[in-house]
């Protein structure tokens, strides 16, 4: 960041001397030059200087050391019945209400 701001404010003092220095001449075209190149340039350097901090990848396999752990066993389902007043409690006639003669 220091890089860029100091080439873009040498662009800027390129801009004003190319103005501000009379009689023109050939200087001003080597102001104008600078003036028009430097943006350019800093970026080129900005960027150069910014993936050279970037670190490298490194894959999560070699995190892992520990050694993986024991699956708990599976479990079976357990069977839940509702029950419902007023209902037979039999397999065979759960769905017809209970004979109460």
């Amino acid at each position: 960041m220091t890089k860029y701001f100091v080439m873009m404010s040498v662009r800027v003092v390129c801009f004003v001397l190319m103005v501000v220095i009379t009689p023109y001449g050939w200087h001003t075209g080597v102001l104008a030059v600078g003036a028009i190149l430097l943006p350019y340039l800093a970026v080129v350097v900005a960027n150069v200087s910014s993936a050279s901090h970037e670190a490298t990848a490194v894959t999560p396999e070699r995190a892992i050391t520990a050694a993986p752990a024991e699956a708990p066993p599976p479990q079976t389902p357990g069977v839940i019945r509702v029950r419902e007043s007023g209902t037979d409690t039999r397999e065979s006639g759960a769905d017809t209400p209970a004979d109460d003669s």
